[in-house]
Formats: C-alpha cells, sequence, structure tokens
C-alpha cells in the first residue's frame, strides 16, 4: 500500500450504512418467502457489524484526531447516525427472521444509549463551532440519516413491545414519541435539502448517493407507522390514534413514492448527462438501503391497511433492490481486491 495512506484513519463514519442496506434487503427477503435468502444475509450481516465496531474502535483509538474532526465536520458527522439506524436493524432482523427477540431487547437498549449519544454530540458540536460551511456546501441528502436513526429506533421498540408485558405501554409511548420527533425532523432537514436543491447551482458531485436517503427516511418512517398501528390493540391510546396513525403513515408513504422517480431522473441526468463516472464508493450503500426500506415498508402498509392491490409494489421491487444490493457488494468487493494489489510502500 502507498506511503501515507491509512485505510483505518479513512474509514467513513457512514460505514455502517452497509449493515443498515444487508439488513433491510435479507428482511424483504424474508417477507417474501425467501428464507434461505434472507438466513445468508443475516449471518453475513452480523459478521459484518462485528467488523465495522472492531474498526471503529480501533479507529476512535489510534486516530482520535481524525475522529473527533469527523464529529464536527457538517458533512461527515451525520454518517455516524448510521450506526444507530445498523445496530437497530440488526434488531429487527433478529426480530423478523431469527424470532430471537430477547437479544434484539439488547440491541434495542444499545440503540437508544447509541442514538442519544450521537444525536446531541453531532448537533451540538455543529451549532457552537466558530467557522461553519455555507448551506450549499454544509447539507446533503445523507443529513436525513438523523432521521433515520430515529424512526430505526421506533421501529424495532414497536416490534418487540409485546415482549416487555407490563412496561409494553412505555415502549410503545417512547416509540411514539420517537416516530413523531423524528417526522418533526425529517420537516426541518428536509426543507433546507429541498431550498438548497431548488436555489443553489447543483454539479454532479453534489448528487452523491445519499441523496436517496430523501425517500428512504420516508420509508422507514412509513415502517414504524406500520409498527404502531399493529400495535394499536395493545394500549388504549394507539387504539384512539389508530386514524391518525394510518393517515400519517400513508402520508410518509406517498412522500417516499414522489420521490422515486425525480431521483432516478436526476441519477440519469448525474451518470448519463453530465457523464460522472460510477464507480464504488461507501456512500452508495446509502442507496441500496432505501430500496429495501420501500420494498418492505410497502408490503407492510399493505398488510396494516388490508389493500390487497398494494402488494404488487413490494413483489416486483423487491429484485430492485436485491440486484442494488448485488452491485454494491460487487463493487467493495473489487475495491477490497483493488487495495490487496496496491504495492507496498
Amino acid at each position: 500500500m502507498s506511503a501515507g495512506r491509512s485505510p483505518l484513519a479513512d474509514l467513513s463514519p457512514a460505514s455502517f450504512a452497509m449493515v443498515m442496506a444487508t439488513g433491510i434487503v435479507s428482511i424483504a427477503g424474508e417477507l417474501r418467502g425467501w428464507h434461505a435468502f434472507a438466513w445468508s444475509l443475516f449471518w453475513l450481516n452480523l459478521a459484518l457489524y462485528a467488523v465495522l465496531w472492531v474498526l471503529t474502535v480501533l479507529r476512535a483509538a489510534r486516530h482520535a484526531g481524525r475522529f473527533r474532526d469527523d464529529l464536527a465536520d457538517h458533512n461527515r458527522s451525520v454518517g455516524f447516525f448510521t450506526v444507530v439506524a445498523g445496530t437497530c436493524i440488526v434488531g429487527n432482523q433478529l426480530v423478523v427472521i431469527a424470532e430471537r427477540p430477547e437479544i434484539a431487547v439488547g440491541l434495542w437498549f444499545f440503540g437508544i444509549a447509541l442514538w442519544a449519544v450521537t444525536n446531541y454530540t453531532i448537533f451540538l458540536l455543529l451549532t457552537v463551532k466558530p467557522e461553519k460551511p455555507s448551506l450549499a456546501q454544509g447539507i446533503n441528502g445523507g443529513w436525513l440519516v438523523a432521521v433515520v436513526a430515529a424512526q430505526a429506533v421506533a421501529t424495532l421498540g414497536g416490534l418487540l413491545a409485546p415482549h416487555f408485558h407490563e412496561a409494553q405501554e412505555i415502549a410503545l409511548f417512547f416509540s411514539l414519541v420517537m416516530w413523531l420527533g423524528g417526522a418533526m425532523l425529517y420537516i426541518w432537514i428536509m426543507g433546507l435539502i429541498f431550498y438548497r436543491y431548488t436555489f443553489f447551482p447543483l454539479s454532479p458531485s453534489d448528487l452523491a448517493p445519499p441523496y436517496w436517503i430523501n425517500m428512504g427516511a420516508m420509508a422507514i418512517s412509513t415502517l414504524a407507522g406500520t409498527v404502531l398501528i399493529g400495535n394499536a390493540d395493545h394500549w388504549s391510546l394507539l387504539a384512539e390514534l389508530r386514524p391518525f396513525l394510518k393517515g400519517l403513515t400513508l402520508l410518509f408513504w406517498s412522500t417516499a413514492t414522489w420521490w422515486i422517480p425525480l431521483l432516478v431522473l436526476l441519477g440519469i441526468w448525474r451518470h448519463g448527462v453530465r457523464r460522472f463516472p460510477l464507480r464504488y464508493d461507501v456512500l452508495y450503500w446509502g442507496a441500496v438501503f432505501p430500496l429495501g426500506m420501500y420494498t418492505v415498508c410497502t408490503q407492510r402498509l399493505a398488510d396494516v391497511l388490508e389493500w390487497p392491490p398494494l402488494q404488487i409494489v413490494p413483489r416486483y421491487f423487491i429484485y430492485i433492490a436485491v440486484v442494488a444490493w448485488a452491485l454494491t457488494t460487487m463493487g467493495l468487493i473489487g475495491r477490497l481486491v483493488g487495495r490487496l494489489r496496491e504495492p507496498v510502500a
């Protein structure tokens, strides 16, 4: 490897996006009855999760300066929210695929702690730092991973609530608060992103893959809403709010659906019209995750609304998610092989 380069020091804070993407695609497969596929990705994801934690801890210890700089960087700091979302997605896999909610409970509490530390550390540092970038330079779709993190906590909490027995109402209330808070956070951040897109010049390099999180944040908000609706019979407050929950959840799904054609067109403009090179970047996992999440949330929405025609969407959309995951995985393998072949200084 060439002198002066350290892959560990350069590890992206958003690396856990591959855990998010792999986990949700496996859950999508499970919901479609692809059990062998789902289990294969489940075990792969556990390995990825463990390896990335080791690398993250090593980076924080050996390259503390770079790690601290990332926490206060407007573009890179939001990548740390993938740790929260990745943790809760693994918890979802343990519930949906492995049927081990007792282990998922530990990950949920861990995810809550990670969310609290990450959320308030990053937004505090970005608020008080003396020198800040302009809006055009400092915000991108990756900021919405903060919303994904909150909704991932809400989703896992809703799935686990029936297993808390006497304390299930507390778990459901916490999940409801996280869901609504995440929705409000989307409104705040999305307003800035949409303003940046439409009133500032946009180059192909500005449309990095995380802009798909514009859709993914609404997709996981939809999923969290369906989980709360599914728990309405377990708590009187949710039963009273059922019409509100259904309406807001359908709003989230409609917003996610609205984004898809525009994001596809922007991708064509970026790579087809402006000829921006299409090569592997860890940020592409941030585009795979929304595709898998849209598949899962639409499946769950069709179930809670009891409207079979909606099942057509996940029946075919899952193939798009799987192909995107496979292509990105191939890109990762190619990148790793390329680095192994680099000469050692």
